[in-house]
């Protein structure tokens, strides 16, 4: 049985225990949205800048980021907050999160607000009580600043509407990467409840643009057998791709659109038996189906005993940042989850990036000889950025490139001399073999995100201790993997 202690607790307190339960929930990188201050209001929000601080493990902490309430009447097995779990319990009242979003921003701590909720009484209560807070902040303070906020599935749409005139970013959460691995750890929750709300938001963002454009890519190309396919016909007969969507409520008096910055959502690594490519198979639809901004992979954290729960000494953060890296690779590099993953390689290796990962398993596709490949196959050379891309489209124009130019330019040639000629001729002579160069791959140092091999624990910055913070030991940091 949970412990609620409500009576006499402070904001501080309340702030404490509220802002550490969210450590769990993943932050967004960038505010996504451009919007300048205006006469009579409090605060800007700008696309690249919101996020200037980073926790330990790379999450953003810019921004005010706490639960409106760690109550909750479900019982999600691998979650922190779980209704079973004997914990303090606390929740914010509307006025409480304006005051403080209000003078945290006022003293230059942040830039806006993440807020998210456990479920309160029932998902419409905890949603009206998010719209209420964002209502407040927008009408009664004033405030122009960045607001990320999630949606509750299972609350009613009028109600989700409304927070999506009032926030710039919406996320609902996955949760998890099946149908079975939800069923599994959270009964509670309904597939088919996590998806309308995604559905809304999408509709909902087309209808206030005016855009005749539904969807990123035509559903022929959408070949995965993890699409949900089913799941996403049953949305598309709850929300109708052609009927209007917004209209339940009145707009408000400021229109700044409806979730402007787009929506996002997240997705726990390593607590279920998925491989990655069904992993990334998801998360490709997702983007495709819902035009998603952003997929958050949250590596599994251990904090409740279940015998349904994998035994894991420490969260899968490399695991993470490679399906990061793919990510990127879906996004900016036009790889299909199809083409760096299959049934037969369903697993990045850990140790190389997932485009060194692709190429190995692709070495009838290279050499690749940089003076003549169009660009979109540069961009499939490990080591080759966007920008080193279009430098070389560029600079070939004006004469054929060779390795020293290539340096110059950005290439990084120790991943790239295994697939790539220039002029004619390798960089060295070297085998083409699959296991020869995964071996050199791996010898390579890549630099990781600080942390990531283990020893680091997942502790939300305190917006107000002195954390002390020091230089990362760069021999320790070399010693681990990469």
């Amino acid at each position: 049985m949970s412990v609620i202690i409500q009576e006499n607790m402070s904001v501080q307190k309340k702030l404490e225990i509220l802002s550490d339960a969210a450590k769990y929930d993943v932050a967004c990188t960038s505010s996504g949205v451009d919007r300048k201050g205006i006469a009579g209001s409090l605060g800007t929000s700008v696309a690249s800048g919101i996020c200037h601080t980073f926790s330990a493990d790379g999450r953003c902490i810019s921004l005010l980021k706490i639960l409106f309430t760690n109550e909750c009447i479900f019982d999600c097995k691998y979650c922190f907050n779980r209704a079973s779990n004997d914990i303090v319990r606390a929740s914010f009242t509307p006025e409480e999160v304006c005051d403080l979003t209000i003078e945290f921003y006022r003293r230059n701590y942040i830039e806006g607000l993440f807020l998210s909720s456990g479920v309160l009484i029932n998902p419409n209560h905890t949603m009206e009580l998010i719209c209420k807070t964002l209502k407040m902040l927008r009408e009664d303070y004033h405030f122009n600043g960045y607001i990320h906020c999630k949606a509750v599935p299972g609350a009613d749409s009028s109600i989700i509407e409304m927070a999506g005139w009032y926030a710039d970013r919406m996320s609902v959460n996955l949760e998890l990467p099946t149908t079975e691995s939800l069923k599994q750890l959270a009964p509670h929750k309904s597939r088919k409840n996590i998806l309308k709300p995604m559905k809304q938001i999408q509709l909902g963002r087309i209808e206030s643009m005016e855009s005749p454009i539904f969807g990123r890519i035509s559903d022929k190309k959408l070949k995965s057998k993890y699409l949900m396919q089913d799941e996403l016909e049953d949305n598309k007969a709850m929300v109708p791709e052609k009927s209007s969507v917004l209209g339940l409520v009145k707009r408000p008096a400021i229109n700044r659109g409806f979730v402007p910055a787009g929506q996002s959502t997240q997705m726990i690594i390593g607590a279920t038996p998925e491989n990655d490519y069904q992993i990334m198979s998801v998360a490709e639809a997702l983007y495709q189906k819902f035009d998603l901004k952003r997929v958050f992979y949250s590596a599994y954290i251990s904090v409740n005993q279940d015998s349904n729960l994998p035994s894991l000494t420490s969260p899968p953060l490399l695991r993470e940042h490679r399906l990061y890296q793919a990510d990127w690779l879906l996004r900016f590099y036009g790889f299909e989850a199809s083409e760096l993953l299959s049934e037969q390689r369903p697993n990045f290796n850990v140790l190389i990036d997932p485009k060194c990962n692709w190429a190995i398993g692709h070495l009838e596709q290279f050499p690749i000889e940089i003076n003549k490949a169009d660009y979109y196959t540069l961009l499939r050379i490990p080591g080759v950025g966007v920008k080193s891309a279009q430098r070389i489209v560029k600079a070939r124009r004006v004469s054929a490139l060779n390795f020293e130019d290539l340096k110059k330019i950005g290439v990084v040639l120790k991943r790239a001399l295994y697939f790539i000629t220039c002029n004619g001729k390798m960089m060295y002579q070297t085998k083409i073999d699959e296991n020869y160069i995964t071996n050199q791959l791996i010898s390579v140092k890549e630099r990781l995100p600080y942390g990531i091999d283990g020893g680091i624990s997942f502790q939300q910055l305190s917006l107000f201790d002195d954390v002390n913070f020091s230089a990362p030991n760069l021999q320790e940091f070399k010693s681990g993997i990469g």
